[in-house]
């Protein structure tokens, strides 16, 4: 779990820098910048679902796979979120940690940033290989980008970015510990890591949305979106 450690720690170090060039920015200079990171964001997200669902055969034609199942993991997912109401409980939770540490928007830095992090495929191909060989080497890799990441979106969330590195040591330590159980199951079905990454990618777009203001989408309640493509797994491995 070297490589999730240090993965961790960069997010860390990143957010305390971040909070401390956050404070002598204008407000002007930081809505600015909030505008630009959620294009960015944005972008990210578009680039993401690109790589996940197109591929390049013969004679470079363009090909696309996975749009129906993302779609019915996004609607499942966010049906399944809204019962739940795990936005709403994410923010009851963020206003207690508000009102504890006197700082404003926990919960929008904190989800916004966890779920940059970790839906990536380096998260889940890192950490199967820090958990499988002891090689770290991608990990290391995502630590520079996500604490280069974190510099830059704190200045614009604030505080709940940091706390971001609690669910990135969880998610990807889960996955080092139990990498020889589910190695297997992303060798037999190369289509998943994809599909996993493709709604994750939509879920980063509809972040970048809410930074530039463009409509309010509850992020949150779209997260059991991402367990969808697994299930449906399994279910075809059951039924084969």
């Amino acid at each position: 779990m070297t490589g999730t450690i240090v993965n961790a720690l960069a997010i860390v170090a990143g957010s305390v820098l971040g909070l401390l060039v956050k404070k002598g920015l204008p407000h002007r200079v930081e809505e600015t910048v909030m505008k630009i990171m959620g294009l960015a964001v944005g972008v990210i997200g578009l680039n993401g679902i690109i790589s996940s669902m197109f591929t390049v055969g013969e004679g470079g034609k363009l090909s696309s796979s996975g749009e129906l199942l993302m779609l019915g993991s996004l609607v499942a997912g966010s049906i399944a979120g809204e019962l739940l109401d795990l936005d709403g409980r994410l923010n009851r939770f963020g206003a207690y940690i508000e009102s504890k540490t006197k700082t404003d928007g926990f919960s929008r830095g904190f989800v916004s940033a966890s779920i940059i992090y970790c839906v990536g495929a380096m998260a889940i191909i890192g950490a199967l290989n820090d958990g499988l060989t002891g090689d770290s080497r991608v990990l290391f890799i995502k630590s520079a980008l996500d604490g280069i990441t974190a510099v830059i979106l704190t200045t614009t969330l604030g505080f709940g970015v940091l706390f971001s590195a609690v669910p990135v040591f969880v998610y990807q330590g889960a996955i080092s510990l139990l990498a020889g159980a589910i190695s297997p199951l992303v060798s037999q079905a190369p289509a998943l890591l994809g599909n996993i990454c493709c709604v994750g990618y939509v879920i980063v777009i509809a972040i970048g949305l809410n930074l530039m203001e463009v409509c309010k989408i509850r992020v949150a309640n779209l997260l059991p979106a991402l367990a969808v493509p697994i299930l449906y797994q399994c279910a075809q491995a059951l039924l084969h």
